[in-house]
């Protein structure tokens, strides 16, 4: 196990925020491994954990997209879709970080791993499937109740993963409630922050267990790191093959999955290997 500092935090969530970066995403799927391998973290400790670093990364890069990103007709179109979505992920959060603390390791492997896998099909699905939609005809209460189901489904991978969810909230508003990609980018991270911060809160116990060195030598860190490399990540987006960035990047995410959250493998939540 890597000696958890500040330093080696500060890189691990560079690296993992630039790869982040350059396929539009804060890298929070990547840094679960991260913690759990790299710094030997049991995996709900690590849950927990990457949950504090998304908030970090999605706080910064909300107030900067709010800043610079322009608005217009568009987003005012989606809003009441994504209050409705932050509403679903608000309600699912809190119970799912109830449930999280009751599953038992293995299962929670077994889940982890299934999602993470999930998540790298999808990634390979968006590079051969056009996403742009005009979005399912549907009136202002359907799209409000889709809303709503859609950030239940979508709040709970994030209390699972730990992680702010954006690789499924874009996907669902352009797809499904046609917004396009700058729209559904903004909104992605306004509509993952009230979740994030619901799971959080239900997780006060996990993160006081924690203890402030984790929370300064990893946590902090960890998410600053993971700002500054998508920053890095998406000016390098023009220089890089955005396709087979995410094919190989969901290949990583795939093996990584299967190979550290395999049943067999077990590690106990003080982050030493058992037996």
């Amino acid at each position: 196990m890597i000696r958890r500092s500040a330093p080696t935090a500060l890189v691990a969530g560079a690296a993992v925020g630039s790869l982040g970066g350059l396929i539009g995403l804060g890298g929070a799927e990547f840094r679960l491994p991260v913690l759990v391998q790299l710094f030997g973290y049991g995996l709900r400790r690590a849950v927990t954990l990457n949950l504090a670093a998304s908030l970090v990364t999605v706080a910064a890069a909300a107030a900067a997209r709010v800043v610079v990103a322009p608005r217009g007709a568009a987003l005012e179109h989606i809003g009441v879709v994504a209050v409705a979505m932050a509403l679903g992920g608000m309600i699912v959060a809190h119970s799912g970080s109830r449930w999280l603390a009751r599953v038992s390791e293995s299962d929670l492997r077994r889940i982890v791993r299934g999602l993470l896998v999930f998540i790298g099909v999808l990634l390979v699905i968006e590079v051969v499937v056009a996403w742009p939609s005009p979005g399912l005809p549907l009136g202002d209460l359907g799209r409000m109740a889709l809303g709503v189901v859609a950030g239940i489904v979508i709040g709970a991978v994030s209390s699972l993963l730990g992680v702010a969810g954006g690789e499924l909230i874009i996907p669902t508003l352009m797809f499904v409630f046609g917004a396009d990609i700058r729209t559904a980018g903004t909104l992605s991270l306004l509509i993952s922050m009230p979740s994030v911060l619901v799971g959080l809160a239900s997780q006060r116990a996990q993160l006081v267990a924690a203890g402030r060195q984790d929370l300064t030598r990893v946590v902090v860190p960890l998410g600053v790191g993971s700002v500054v490399g998508a920053i890095v990540g998406a000016t390098l987006v023009a220089h890089v093959p955005g396709a087979a960035v995410k094919v190989l990047l969901s290949a990583v995410l795939i093996v990584s999955a299967l190979k550290l959250f395999g049943v067999e493998s077990h590690v106990s939540e003080s982050g030493r290997p058992m037996a």
